[in-house]
């Protein structure tokens, strides 16, 4: 009895052990890549409060007292614009006003007085994601003041197969994500406007299946390998009757040219 005993608690001891001993410690290397704050961007902020700068945006600028020093450039991958007499000027990131500081600090080595003016202009780098049940998929492009209800109509839901009562907004984050069900549906029945909420830069819409759709999903997924060797199979044996075809065809004609010369022949 203790013998037995003994057994199991070694045996118990050794598999604690190896749990232990294969737990794989963090790699430091991965570590420093991951995502710590926000939606995972290098530059962000709110664009509806002020816009800010990111890559692919233009930077126009124009001093008041000094004509010549005016221009537009367009913030490179590495966020820098090229200004003249100061180069490359890092700006990804700031607000307009920022910009302007930033600037204003910069030339005054060079003029006594400056009144530098930033306008942006947004490019390709502010989006938001739509998913699901829409006639396309993918990255749109984020243009400010944009509610929930706009966001699924414009990405046109696929009829009878979109779940317009559990609409997702999610607002990705490393500390505090979170995740919105809006009824889109019950808006367009009752008009009640209160989770109309505001599509923020970087947020994902998830338009879901309906339960039919689902159903159909699952049964389209289970028959395509299915089908896919049907198809597959039917091509080989098109392709083996169109060789018998060809095949058939040559020995015809040489039948023919052979029944052509031994005419030949009896009429010499």
């Amino acid at each position: 009895m203790q013998f037995s005993q003994l057994l199991l608690r070694s045996l118990l001891l050794g598999t604690l052990t190896l749990l232990v001993s294969c737990q794989v410690t963090p790699d430091k290397r991965l570590l420093q890549y991951l995502n710590t704050e926000g939606p995972g961007k290098r530059y962000t902020g709110n664009a509806e409060e002020e816009n800010y700068v990111s890559l692919g945006d233009a930077v126009s600028y124009v001093d008041a007292y000094h004509p010549e020093l005016r221009g537009a450039e367009r913030v490179g991958l590495d966020g820098t614009i090229t200004m003249p007499e100061l180069g490359a000027v890092h700006v990804a990131g700031m607000t307009r006003s920022e910009i302007e500081i930033l600037l204003t600090q910069k030339y005054s080595p060079y003029f006594e007085r400056t009144d530098i003016t930033v306008q942006l202009q947004s490019g390709s780098g502010k989006i938001y994601w739509v998913l699901g049940e829409v006639s396309g998929e993918g990255p749109r492009p984020f243009t400010g003041d944009l509610t929930i209800f706009e966001a699924v109509l414009s990405a046109r839901p696929t009829p009878n197969a979109a779940n317009l009562g559990r609409v997702r907004l999610i607002r990705p984050d490393p500390r505090d994500p979170q995740v919105i069900i809006v009824n889109v549906q019950d808006m367009l029945r009752t008009g009640d406007s209160t989770y109309n909420v505001h599509v923020r830069e970087g947020d994902i819409v998830y338009i879901p299946p309906t339960f039919l759709a689902k159903i159909g999903h699952f049964i389209s997924a289970a028959i395509s390998p299915l089908t896919t060797v049907i198809s597959q199979v039917t091509q080989a044996l098109f392709g083996l009757l169109q060789i018998s075809n060809i095949d058939n065809l040559n020995l015809n004609r040489g039948r023919g040219r052979g029944r052509g010369n031994n005419n030949n022949n009896n009429f010499f």
